[in-house]
């Protein structure tokens, strides 16, 4: 009985341990950089993560200089980023602010990219939400 009664405690930890680390699996990535090295990372670690974690929500801040990877023929990972895209619980957000600086129209973005009206007030609005927080770099 003493056995049953560890193993029973020992399942009931273990489960409550791998659902907590499941469930609560929130990102928002902050993309700023026009370098493609960074824009292949972000598209990396989207692509890993989705892998070992398929119920976390990732969420990708673009404004400033990052622009050019929402910007449909201005990236080369346009495929993959649209593939992405196509996941429920992955998005790309730009900030309208920034669209403006850069005469960029609404029917210039890769389909699918949310506008937000200014993205630094996205990422604060999820962090106070509980998401974790992640500048994208190298």
């Amino acid at each position: 009985m003493k056995n049953f009664t560890w193993l029973l405690c020992l399942f009931v930890f273990s489960s409550t341990f791998v659902n907590a680390q499941n469930s609560d699996y929130k990102v928002v990535f902050d993309l700023t950089s026009k370098d493609t090295v960074n824009q292949q990372a972000i598209i990396r670690e989207l692509g890993l993560i989705r892998g070992s974690s398929p119920n976390a929500q990732l969420e990708v801040v673009v404004y400033g200089q990052g622009l050019d990877i929402v910007i449909q023929g201005r990236t080369a990972q346009e495929t993959a980023l649209r593939k992405l895209l196509a996941d429920k619980d992955i998005s790309f957000k730009v900030c309208a602010m920034t669209m403006k600086r850069n005469n960029i129209h609404n029917s210039q973005l890769i389909p699918g990219v949310v506008i937000v009206p200014d993205g630094i007030y996205e990422i604060i609005t999820k962090q106070k939400e509980g998401w974790g927080y992640i500048k994208v770099g190298h």
